[in-house]
């Protein structure tokens, strides 16, 4: 294994990686809440963690890569009514809640297809773990660390706080929590108002309901992680990682669930990625800069002066070391397109040109720093995953390889062994590790994804006998050229006249 480094939220410094079990990586990312479509804030931490399961196996490592779907639970704490989100969106749309949950993950999963990461090991349900999450809850009872009012079960936290560090992960202090934290309705019936939901009692009208110890009701957001991570990672797991919006309060009431349960903290290290900007501007409703993917990949919002292919924003991404901030903008989009065109043209160059070496390399210096550029790869990645300083290297190597086709490079001035390092430093990095596909292969991979789900949505319309809605999906498709057969075994497939 290689000497992998890289910075742990936890302790705030980088640190050597050395997982539980050798040879093996637990790792568990949060994963998006389908109550709306995903957005760009959502495409930096999962193209973020895809690359770092991609590196860690490359590195030989057998990765358990965890993604959870939040699909009941997840609340504002400090809301009015502490409202679960998917069923008041399932309310709006009209749908069952279960319904609206398929909907938005097929959604995900298309917008994750194209953005071409690889799906996780397990992608466990927090409606799917209701059982575990209950079991979690019962114990942190037992222990003496949460209480029961109303039927619903809080977190208390400055019991906690008496005996763990509450707050080193995210810096915040808890006297100061205390002290700033609003007065809210239906906050009254906490011990402090830092205390958080480890169960909801559900009102009469709420849809998503369980049974439970104390009467009817629904999960916290926190604890569905705790119970997830652990039933399929161990009490102790490799990393956990998300985006640094979640460090408060969802990774710190993380921590302080799963401590209480298992007497020890739960993760080795925590990685966390930065956030995505608009033109300067955090992303929110109030500034209406929201670009959902499907908005993003179509160019249809007010914001963008065009489509934005997946492989340009997944390479406009990665251009960035992902603990900083990145700011979105047209410019910097179109910038990229281009930067990664040029990238990918001598990728296919090299390709061809693999053969024209010769034993020996007429320029020693410059065949020395090809292979430098080459083995520095691997060194960045292994320092805190640092694909902008992967990516600068390619781009000094591209101008070599254009170089040799035009004419202004001698075609042996590197030797074979060279020519074939650059070609299986762009095959690793640029392709395997960083996840990169030609823009003309993802738009066919793009096509057949978009196609499945149409299939689906046509297939769970027939379903309800919706006939009206399937019927439809089919004669725009005919429309647009596109045909749907169905076949006898109920399947569908489709062909392009």
């Amino acid at each position: 294994m290689s000497d992998l480094h890289f910075y742990n939220s936890y302790t705030r410094q980088k640190e050597k990686f050395e997982p539980i079990t050798p040879g093996h990586v637990g790792l568990y990312v949060c994963g998006p809440t389908v109550s709306g479509e995903s957005h760009l804030g959502h495409a930096r931490p999962y193209i973020t963690f895809d690359v770092v399961n991609r590196y860690l196996k490359h590195l030989g490592y057998k990765v358990r890569y965890v993604r959870n779907i939040t699909d009941a639970g997840h609340f504002e704490e400090e809301g009015r009514e502490a409202e679960d989100k998917v069923a008041k969106k399932a309310q709006l749309e009209r749908l069952e809640p279960m319904e609206l949950v398929q909907k938005y993950t097929n959604l995900y999963h298309w917008g994750m297809h194209s953005f071409n990461c690889q799906d996780p090991s397990i992608e466990p349900t927090a409606t799917g773990h209701i059982i575990e999450q209950i079991n979690m809850i019962k114990t942190i009872i037992e222990k003496g660390y949460a209480y029961e009012v109303n039927g619903s079960v809080y977190f208390d936290v400055k019991k906690y706080a008496e005996k763990y560090p509450y707050g080193k992960l995210s810096g915040r202090i808890l006297d100061d929590l205390l002290e700033t934290t609003r007065d809210l309705e239906g906050q009254d019936e906490k011990r402090n108002k830092v205390d958080f939901a480890l169960w909801k009692s559900a009102p009469p009208e709420h849809i998503m309901r369980w049974t439970s110890p104390w009467g009817e009701g629904f999960p916290g957001w926190h604890i569905e992680c705790s119970a997830m991570s652990s039933k399929y990672l161990g009490e102790t797991f490799d990393i956990h990682g998300g985006g640094m919006d979640l460090l408060f309060p969802h990774h710190e009431s993380e921590i302080a669930q799963s401590t209480i349960v298992h007497g020890h903290a739960p993760v080795r290290y925590w990685m966390h990625n930065n956030m995505i900007t608009i033109n300067g501007k955090k992303m929110g409703k109030s500034y209406n800069n929201v670009i959902k993917l499907t908005e993003l990949f179509s160019g249809n919002h007010p914001i963008l002066q065009q489509a934005y292919h997946p492989m340009v924003v997944r390479f406009y991404i990665l251009q960035t070391h992902y603990r900083s901030t990145l700011d979105f903008s047209n410019e910097a989009l179109q910038a990229s397109e281009k930067a990664f065109r040029r990238l990918w043209e001598a990728y296919e160059v090299l390709q061809k040109l693999q053969a024209s070496g010769n034993a020996g390399a007429k320029d020693a210096a410059l065949d020395e720093q090809v292979r430098t550029w080459c083995r520095e790869c691997g060194e960045f990645m292994d320092d805190d995953f640092n694909t902008a300083k992967v990516i600068a290297n390619l781009f000094e190597i591209a101008p070599v390889v254009n170089g040799i086709k035009g004419g202004q490079v001698a075609a042996d001035a590197l030797s074979a062994d060279t020519l074939k390092l650059m070609l299986d430093t762009f095959r690793i990095y640029l392709e395997e590790v960083l996840g990169m596909q030609a823009l003309q292969q993802q738009d066919n991979d793009k096509l057949d994804q978009v196609m499945a789900l149409l299939i689906e949505m046509r297939k769970e319309a027939r379903a309800r006998k919706d006939f009206a809605t399937s019927d439809q999906i089919r004669n725009k498709l005919a429309e647009a050229g596109v045909l749907l057969k169905d076949e006898k075994d109920g399947n569908m497939s489709y062909t392009i006249e």
